[in-house]
Formats: structure tokens, C-alpha cells, sequence
């Protein structure tokens, strides 16, 4: 799993069924202190998220399609979770 912020959005007019219903965005990857974290990455969004958010994202393949409801899909990532806020302790 990995922590991320929403920088984006894709439109696909021609997708597979199994995302139908599905935004795809696109994810920064995060580390702990907030600070950007290798390429940008795309997932599923199984929680609503929007631009600017703070989001947890599942990286595994069978993870990401359990959370979003379709098992045997073709999803690798997916937005699992929106961050209210990290506490690291001192």
C-alpha cells in the first residue's frame, strides 16, 4: 500500500467492462512527510476520490480488484482509502 495525492484524471471513451462505472486518476506517490515519491502512477477509484486528495492506494493486483468489486479484472492499482490526516511520531 502506498500513500498518494490525486494530481489527475483519465478519460477513456473505449475501456473494459470491468471499469465501467470506474473514474481512473491519476495518483503521485507520497512519502510519509509528504513529499513526491518516484512517477505517478494510475488507479481505480473505489472511494470517490477527487483532485487534491490525499489517498491510500493498494499496489497488488488481487487487492486492487477485490476493493473495487471486480475479481478477475484487469486492475493493478486502486484508491482504496482518503487520507484525513498523518500523525508521525517525534
Amino acid at each position: 500500500m502506498l500513500m498518494g495525492k490525486v494530481v489527475g484524471d483519465i478519460v477513456a471513451t473505449q475501456k473494459a467492462a470491468s471499469h465501467s462505472g470506474r473514474k481512473i486518476l491519476i495518483v503521485q506517490p507520497l512519502h510519509l512527510d509528504g513529499t513526491e515519491r518516484g512517477e505517478a502512477v494510475l488507479a481505480l477509484d473505489a472511494v470517490d476520490a477527487g483532485l487534491g486528495d490525499h489517498v491510500l492506494v493498494v499496489t497488488e493486483g488481487w487487492s486492487a480488484t477485490s476493493a473495487v468489486g471486480r475479481e478477475h479484472a484487469p486492475i493493478d492499482m486502486a484508491i482504496v482509502g482518503i487520507i484525513d490526516s498523518v500523525a508521525l511520531g517525534s
